[in-house]
């Protein structure tokens, strides 16, 4: 068996650590931007942080343009805000979408004469390539961007969403505090929770997994499953969203590892074409996918389906359905504006950008197939 776990991260996890952060940054540049959205200055984060960077006598510039599906274009103007501030480093503050757009930035940042919208279509292309450090600090339990050096990106021209992956990308430093995710409304909650927990089971199913990554995704599965109805039924329950957002982040480093499948591959085209909320879109598809792949992978989907509550494979799907009934994640795609005359567009557009997480799924779907998933998810 040939397999790789390469990353290099520094985790600093727990409640409190938020106030260290200016510490952190020090250790990797005097002169950070800081890549958010418009939540972190709602919430007060962001002027915490600003006021540690200030004690400390560094200089920082604020990019806080990123929206919930980072864009191309985003990252393009924050690569020159960076350059031209003469910023050393990148402090990701916020949701997997800011940490996202980090990488993006720091990457091209040290490479402006890259183009990011063909580094998304073909990676790397034997290259080297440099990144600005990065210290990421989330502020919502669910992508595990904060673990690798994954960055999933769309382009507003083609409506692709696609992601670039490289050890280059891991952040150096990761600092998860809990508390600070305890200003997610309950509508984030729920889709950020049931991303991480398909990031287990996505990763656990997958035939990439390894015997380095299974232990990890089986431990997070049965961590979300013990505590994700808890901490959406309160969000201040600290046992339970403090072992959440553990394993959220941990879990992370497990998919990198190996790969995610056709949940995660089927929704890039959803959020892709209507700006959709990520764990909204594999709500709608997970169990649907769950239904038609069970068979091909008996004995882990039954795994699956115990850690959910089940007997074996065969209810894998209807547990997963129960679940998202009980966070109040019920979602189909016509509810989110998409119709039957997005069929088309939508499987040639998985095919286009996801093709790897389609033939990395345990059962490999062709295009009537996959059809027939987005028109049962409807």
């Amino acid at each position: 068996m040939d397999f790789e776990y390469c990353v290099p991260f520094d985790l600093k996890f727990g409640r409190g650590k938020a106030d260290h952060i200016g510490e952190e940054i020090s250790r990797h540049g005097r002169r950070p931007l800081i890549v958010t959205g418009k939540s972190s200055a709602k919430t007060g984060l962001l002027e915490k942080v600003e006021g540690q960077l200030e004690a400390l006598g560094m200089e920082y510039h604020v990019f806080d343009k990123v929206s919930k599906n980072p864009l191309t274009t985003t990252v393009e103007e924050g690569a020159e805000t960076a350059r031209s501030s003469g910023c050393d480093c990148i402090l990701a503050l916020g949701g997997g979408s800011p940490m996202d757009a980090s990488k993006g930035i720091a990457l091209m940042a040290c490479n402006p004469g890259e183009d990011i919208h063909g580094i998304m279509m073909d990676g790397f292309g034997g290259r080297r390539l440099t990144a600005l450090p990065i210290v990421a600090v989330p502020t919502t339990c669910g992508t595990g961007s904060e673990c690798n050096g994954t960055a999933i990106l769309s382009d507003p021209v083609t409506k692709d969403k696609k992601g670039i992956r490289d050890n280059v990308l891991i952040p150096r430093c990761s600092v998860v505090d809990p508390s600070l995710m305890e200003t997610m409304p309950p509508e984030t909650l729920s889709a950020v929770t049931f991303d991480a927990l398909c990031h287990s089971m996505e990763s656990y199913l997958s035939p990439r997994s390894n015997p380095v990554t299974e232990p990890t995704s089986l431990t997070c599965m049965a961590t979300l499953s013990k505590y994700i109805v808890r901490v959406n039924d309160d969000i201040y329950d600290e046992e339970a969203l403090d072992a959440v957002t553990l394993a959220s982040s941990l879990v992370g480093s497990a998919f990198y590892a190996s790969s995610l499948i056709a949940p995660h591959g089927l929704e890039h085209p959803l959020s892709g074409l209507r700006d959709m909320v990520h764990g909204r879109g594999l709500a709608a598809l997970t169990p649907v996918i769950f239904r038609h792949s069970c068979m091909c992978s008996a004995p882990k989907f039954s795994i699956v389906s115990k850690l959910l509550g089940g007997n074996d494979e065969t209810d894998c799907a209807r547990q997963v359905e129960m679940l998202l009934g009980r966070i109040g994640l019920d979602v189909y795609l016509s509810d989110e504006g998409f119709c039957e005359d997005d069929i088309p567009w939508l499987v040639d557009n998985a095919f286009r950008v996801s093709k790897a997480r389609i033939e990395d799924n345990p059962k490999v779907f062709g295009r009537e197939e996959i059809a027939e998933i987005y028109r049962e998810a409807m």
